[in-house]
């Protein structure tokens, strides 16, 4: 069991070992304990690695944003903020999404939130992509569709349209097709 006053090496120790869920369930407790700002940080990553590899986005996202916030560094603040709003999209929740990208970019500088923009674009692309790979195309269009909202250039607006007419053909949703290739 992990207590108060261990150093991070004892409780990689006493988690090493562990399954998932037990570690999950000791680092839950430990958190009840009153810790060092340091080390809720390094219990809130742990606990967020967790539950990314437990396919628990939603929880790895919370506590990556509980990481931020007890972080100091902005830069620290603005990497938690991204992967938050990363598990985010892979779960589907993208006003959370939205949400982390926004508060790092308040962490950031203009040319920081420029690379934060362009790094949840390509979240967004990476994602749409591997539900077509995976033929989940309502997903995909989806997601395809909240990249059509953000600030994309012209080239990028008219690849994105193409792939979602392909989709919306695939899906018989002719209503959607129909006003997409309109827009063309």
């Amino acid at each position: 069991m992990i207590k108060t006053g261990m150093v991070k090496s004892e409780i990689e120790g006493v988690l090493s070992g562990k399954g998932d869920f037990v570690q999950i369930d000791y680092l839950t407790r430990f958190l009840k304990e009153p810790l060092t700002m340091d080390m809720k940080k390094f219990v809130f990553l742990k606990l967020a690695v967790l539950y990314e590899k437990t396919s628990m986005l939603k929880e790895a996202a919370k506590n990556y944003n509980n990481a931020a916030m007890v972080s100091i560094a902005f830069s620290e603040k603005i990497n938690h903020y991204i992967k938050e709003a990363e598990l985010y999209i892979k779960a589907d929740d993208f006003e959370k999404s939205d949400e982390a990208m926004k508060k790092a970019g308040a962490q950031a500088n203009s040319t920081e939130k420029d690379e934060i923009y362009f790094t949840i674009k390509e979240f967004y692309k990476r994602q749409a992509e591997a539900y077509e790979k995976n033929l989940k195309r309502a997903n995909s269009a989806r997601v395809y569709e909240k990249l059509l909202e953000m600030k994309i250039s012209d080239s990028e607006r008219k690849e994105i349209k193409e792939k979602l007419l392909e989709i919306y053909d695939k899906l018989g949703k002719t209503k959607e097709y129909i006003i997409l290739k309109k827009g063309l």
